[in-house]
């Protein structure tokens, strides 16, 4: 469905189309730091802010990899003690921010630093919360439910999919519900960001694919989001630019630096179009699969994306039209664009070797009707540019 009646559907499309006119509260306190070695600087930059005892939040692969070394060498070269926690898995539960927080005390930190993919830097965050502000992960599930000044931060990724480092939630997995809170406060922004596209070039091919659909999808759902503005649009826009110009590239070419650059650079611009804007159904959706199927977030999202996309054609066709001419991805005059894209985001899929039916993952019929319970309680869903109903 395409090209509708309007009228019938519950949205406002002259509000949807018109982001120039839509309210926005600008304030960007993140510094980027982007630039072929530009982890060397992390010392330099946290000096700045102060820090002299650092917790470094990263996992056994970053370490393995080597990165969180170079992390802490740069560090120690500018005066600053590291204590490294790298027990982090992927989706991070509250058990291991509770880990993070209490190593963290134990040291005596004054600064935080998170290396790694967004399971690292969204660990780190909610240590910061914890450390800070007291209580429990459960407490700041919600906006600006933090009453106390955060410790400076600096993330580093080492992927290009999340946008962590750009945007003040955290992701956290209730450890006993399985429950993911975003919990976000603008006093969880970083202070710094940095871009080093040297740090992606170890990343498996798998997770190249997974990761960089990720950041597609923050790119596609913030571009359309209902809060969309002139803002989140300017970063959603570029984003998506560099993204869809560079994702197959990185596969074929993964050791090509200004790919990598273009990824990475291209993820972070849409995690900061996702803190100006917000998300939709595809992540709404996407989280439940994440704790039914035990797969990677940018799987799940990748996998519900075209099919959110053809959801939503009827508001927003027009929108994804744009996506399409940005990119140069050719469509015939009166096509469906929503239909274009959604088929261009299934090739990917299939081309990556990335799932892109609910059964490749193991879940059943029998399951559904519970994951949409789930999906429509997530925070995320209210955003969509057209509202679902449970049976939708």
């Amino acid at each position: 469905m395409c090209a509708s009646n309007l009228n019938s559907l519950d949205l406002d499309v002259k509000s949807l189309l018109s982001a120039t006119r839509q309210p926005f509260d600008f304030q960007w306190p993140i510094r980027l730091v982007f630039g072929r070695d530009t982890l060397s600087r992390l010392g330099e930059l946290m000096a700045e802010y102060g820090g002299r005892r650092a917790l470094l939040v990263s996992d056994r692969g970053v370490v393995a990899a080597g990165h969180a070394a170079k992390a802490a060498t740069s560090l120690e070269a500018s005066g600053i003690k590291v204590f490294l926690f790298d027990e982090v898995d992927e989706n991070p539960t509250t058990r291991h921010v509770d880990q993070a927080t209490a190593f963290a005390r134990s040291c005596g930190i004054d600064c935080i630093v998170g290396i790694g993919g967004g399971s690292a830097v969204d660990t780190a965050k909610g240590a910061n919360f914890l450390i800070t502000n007291g209580g429990r992960m459960e407490d700041y599930w919600g906006v600006g439910k933090a009453n106390k000044p955060m410790l400076p931060m600096i993330a580093i990724p080492t992927t290009a999919g999340t946008g962590a480092e750009t945007q003040s939630f955290a992701l956290i997995v209730n450890e006993e519900t399985h429950q993911k809170m975003a919990c976000g406060d603008k006093k969880a922004l970083c202070k710094a960001a940095i871009l080093d596209p040297v740090l992606t070039l170890t990343l498996p091919p798998e997770v190249t694919a997974a990761s960089g659909i990720d950041a597609i999808s923050h790119a596609v759902e913030s571009w359309v989001s209902k809060p969309r503005n002139a803002v989140s649009c300017m970063f959603a826009g570029k984003a998506w630019s560099c993204l869809a110009g560079a994702y197959d590239k990185a596969a074929v070419s993964p050791q090509d630096i200004e790919v990598r650059s273009d990824m990475l650079i291209g993820a972070s611009l849409a995690g900061a179009a996702i803190e100006h804007s917000m998300l939709g159904a595809a992540h709404s959706c996407a989280n439940p699969l994440t704790a039914r199927a035990a797969i990677a977030h940018g799987t799940a999202v990748g996998l519900m994306l075209p099919h959110v996309v053809r959801f939503n054609g009827p508001a927003c066709d027009g929108l994804y039209g744009e996506l399409l001419a940005m990119a140069g991805l050719a469509i015939t005059p009166g096509a469906c664009a929503a239909e274009r894209l959604a088929d261009w985001i299934t090739e990917r899929l299939k081309t990556h070797g990335l799932p892109d039916r609910l059964s490749d993952i193991g879940v059943r019929h029998a399951d559904l009707s519970e994951m949409a319970l789930q999906a429509s309680k997530q925070w995320t869903a209210q955003f969509n540019p057209r509202r679902l109903s449970l049976e939708d």
